[in-house]
């Protein structure tokens, strides 16, 4: 009979409740700011981390999961009896994890060679960022917790993952300038006249989808998009920065019109903070 264990990396911007609720294992990327590290979710929070990018003239870096968090992951899941370890990465476009997770499989199976027949590693490539594979991630879990079989669990992941769609709205232009989604002349001239950008990843790259004048307009974009891209009946999320009034004013625009309320809304992730900026508000759903 299978065991199953599910994983993923911090940039997933899993909340605590689902992490803890679920028994979603969670790997931290380490975020770079200035001369100083931190385990991304463990030795800083967003909330924390706002403050640093906003005093940053230079943007923060990030790296990827070290192998010995991997080993660490695939001897305890073995010692522990799991049959199986399903691990969904950040987007391999954008980080070196998915490589790093495919590398510290191939060395513990080198190390523990008796482990081939006893626990299977899947490591899939989510393709995308935050909760667009936080989501599917939880689910899967709930769908683990209820008994479904691997094969269930590893179909609705493959499923979803490839219609994953997050949209973030940067409600200030400095980061998204500065991490090169938009040029700085393009930002500049966005500042001036009030344009904020609808930002996507397509085949892992950032896209901008549309333009809007005015924060109103933009979160009003942001739900009419959704509202028309989104698969009815799907969970999906709002995600926001430090700008409360805009998170009401995206709550109030979702509950006039959508099926059913968020699974859940979180705080940007220090990963995708770095990119977006703390001025934001988005949602993620499934197309």
């Amino acid at each position: 009979m299978s065991k199953i264990r599910i994983a993923t990396d911090s940039t997933a911007d899993i909340p605590k409740s689902f992490r803890e609720e679920l028994n979603i294992a969670v790997l931290p990327l380490t975020i770079l700011a200035g001369d100083k590290e931190y385990r991304d979710g463990v030795d800083i929070q967003p909330s924390e981390f706002y403050k640093i990018i906003d005093a940053s003239t230079k943007l923060p870096a990030s790296s990827q999961v070290s192998t010995t968090l991997y080993t660490q992951l695939f001897e305890e899941t073995w010692k522990e009896g799991y049959t199986d370890l399903i691990h969904v990465t950040i987007n391999s476009k954008g980080s070196g994890t998915y490589q790093a997770a495919v590398m510290s499989r191939d060395m513990f199976y080198e190390d523990h060679p008796e482990a081939r027949e006893t626990l299977q590693i899947h490591i899939l490539d989510s393709m995308t960022y935050s909760m667009s594979y936080g989501i599917p991630v939880i689910e899967a879990a709930r769908m683990i917790r209820d008994g479904a079989s691997l094969e269930a669990v590893l179909t609705f992941l493959e499923e979803w993952l490839p219609h994953a769609r997050p949209m973030f709205v940067p409600l200030n232009l400095k980061c998204v300038k500065k991490s090169g989604r938009i040029s700085p002349a393009a930002a500049f001239v966005g500042d001036a006249i009030g344009l904020k950008p609808l930002i996507t990843f397509e085949d892992g790259e950032a896209k901008i989808l549309s333009k809007a004048r005015g924060e109103n307009a933009a979160i009003t974009a942001l739900v009419q998009t959704c509202l028309k891209e989104r698969k009815p009946g799907t969970s999906y999320a709002i995600v926001h920065g430090y700008n409360m009034e805009a998170l009401d004013k995206l709550r109030k625009a979702c509950a006039e019109v959508m099926d059913q309320p968020p699974l859940t809304e979180y705080e940007v992730g220090c990963v995708i903070g770095i990119n977006t900026g703390p001025d934001m508000v988005g949602i993620i759903y499934r197309t």
